[in-house]
């Protein structure tokens, strides 16, 4: 198998299991939102969160690195060094489990009952065995992808992710309580663990007998496991739902349950649309920035054009629909998570928009800058937390998710700038802005017209994406490249139908190649 047809195919597995799983993942979680409703939600999702809190820290730099290493190894012929780096990152695993499970169960024991909702005795010896099992679960998924079994990771997220959502229907069938939730979580975390240490170990099993460990190896992990730790706790601290645990604090618990499934419904959208794009933005920067500073810098003026764009969109239809939306999917209860939704969503478009100037400081080295900023940023992010939410409980939420989203785009796409002497496209920037109002101008009056909610949720959507469509090509927000390819892809596959269609991509080609010539 070539490289273009094994690419396409890693792709394309790999794309299966990170919808399959979150798609039935977003409808476990909506099934189980609307049983406990906004107050026992938030507790729930608070759970949730030391969880994957506890996951994040015992696999911190883990994961990564099996997948780095077992990658190279295989990449210079050194297949031999994959047993005993497995080794070596289980037993750090394993250490890690301990320090977590032992702060956590020290925490709660100093934390009595003078903190609210404090998880009970049962309910934390639940979630740590969740940690146990959800940890090696992840770090079965990376031996997966180092070797590029791309299948494998499918295979495990299509039989697992169905079984977990069978379980939560079966709970909420017998109207269980919270806590049997929990009981799902971790028997879930069970099912996930078992199907990939299967997959995980048929892979293992294809590579030689183990040879000794170098020590220049060893301090290659040490020093890896190291600088990138740090970076990915931090991180996921910016990039998660840490909102609930200051609103269980300060606020309510059903402050925190309308935060949830706002902030999840809102990131889990915008995943969905720069997710495949994502994936290919680290190597296409890097080999950009091999060929010169130039090509790096068009490279990622045209990258962060294209994420405004895209999320352009998705950002209009959340917001004119924001009710509409979290009605239809949680129901009247959950009302006032719409306005969270619709900051939410603006913040995580924002925050997507910083993707070209991450990928760009990773391919020219600079590590060091994006962990003194994820340092920065987390710091931030969590002063502003404790600050806001204490002050104005949901609302100082909606303000510290947006304020960090706008703070942290702006300095890493400055940054971006410096580094490759790039300049924005601010004309097109422009032009895609008018397109966004335009679409939501013309949407707005779909809620006007009083239809059943699933029908007001599937015109807007509708009308947003064909309106702004058609926006873009009547103003300068495509090149004469993009408008070339359009024109190829509606050939190809509608045969220039329809014709209105049609001749608006002509017109629109005529202009861009008229701008192109005068530009030059």
């Amino acid at each position: 198998m070539n490289d273009r047809r094994n690419t396409l195919r890693n792709t394309a597995f790999s794309s299966i299991g990170i919808y399959a799983e979150y798609f039935l993942g977003m409808v476990a979680s909506i099934v189980i939102a609307r049983h406990l409703g906004p107050g026992h939600y938030g507790v729930y999702s608070m759970f949730i969160w030391f969880a994957a809190i506890g996951i994040v820290v015992t696999n911190s730099g883990i994961t990564t690195g099996v997948i780095k290493f077992i990658s190279e190894f295989r990449g210079n012929g050194n297949e031999a060094m994959i047993r005993p780096l497995l080794s070596y990152m289980r037993r750090v695993q394993a250490w890690h489990m301990v320090l977590v499970v032992g702060l956590a169960g020290a925490g709660l024991a100093l934390a009595g009952h003078r903190w609210a909702n404090t998880p009970d005795l049962a309910e934390f010896l639940l979630l740590a065995a969740a940690v146990a099992m959800r940890a090696p679960y992840m770090f079965n998924i990376a031996v997966a992808k180092g070797f590029e079994a791309f299948d494998a990771t499918a295979r495990v997220s299509m039989v697992a992710a169905p079984l977990n959502l069978a379980l939560v229907v079966g709970a909420v069938l017998l109207k269980a309580p919270m806590f049997w939730f929990l009981v799902v979580y971790a028997t879930s975390s069970a099912i996930f663990l078992g199907i990939s240490w299967w997959q995980a170990r048929r892979l293992v099993a294809t590579v030689p007998p183990a040879a000794p460990m170098a020590s220049e190896l060893n301090q290659r992990i040490r020093r890896h496991l190291r600088i990138v730790s740090v970076t990915i706790v931090v991180g996921f601290l910016i990039t998660s739902d840490v909102e609930i645990v200051f609103l269980n604090t300060f606020a309510s618990s059903a402050d925190a349950g309308y935060f949830k499934v706002a902030y999840q419904l809102a990131t889990g959208m915008m995943l969905l649309v720069p997710g495949v794009f994502a994936a290919v933005l680290l190597p296409m920067m890097s080999k950009a920035l091999s060929r010169g500073r130039d090509q790096a810098a068009q490279k990622f003026v045209a990258v962060t054009t294209y994420l405004v764009m895209l999320c352009a969109p998705v950002v209009i239809f959340g917001v004119c629909f924001a009710a509409p939306i979290i009605q239809l999917l949680y129901g009247s209860r959950y009302g006032a998570a719409a306005p969270v939704f619709a900051v939410a969503i603006l913040a995580s478009a924002i925050a997507t928009a910083n993707q070209g100037a991450t990928s760009l400081l990773v391919s020219a080295d600079r590590q060091q800058t994006i962990l003194v900023m994820v340092v920065v940023f987390g710091v931030i992010k969590l002063s502003l937390d404790a600050l806001l939410i204490h002050q104005f409980a949901l609302r100082g939420a909606m303000v510290a998710i947006l304020t960090e989203a706008v703070s942290s785009t702006t300095a890493y796409v400055l940054i971006g700038l410096r580094v490759s002497g790039a300049r924005l496209d601010g004309r097109r920037l422009a032009a895609v802005a008018l397109a966004a109002a335009g679409a939501a101008l013309v949407a707005l009056p779909v809620l006007l017209l009083r239809m059943p909610v699933l029908l007001t949720v599937l015109l807007g959507g509708v009308v947003v994406l064909g309106s702004y469509g058609v926006l873009t090509l009547l103003l300068p927000c495509w090149n004469q490249g993009d408008i070339a390819q359009l024109q190829e892809l509606h050939a190809r596959f509608a045969r220039n139908w329809p014709q209105p269609l049609h001749r608006l991509l002509l017109r629109a080609g005529e202009r861009a190649s008229a701008r192109a010539e005068r530009a030059a």
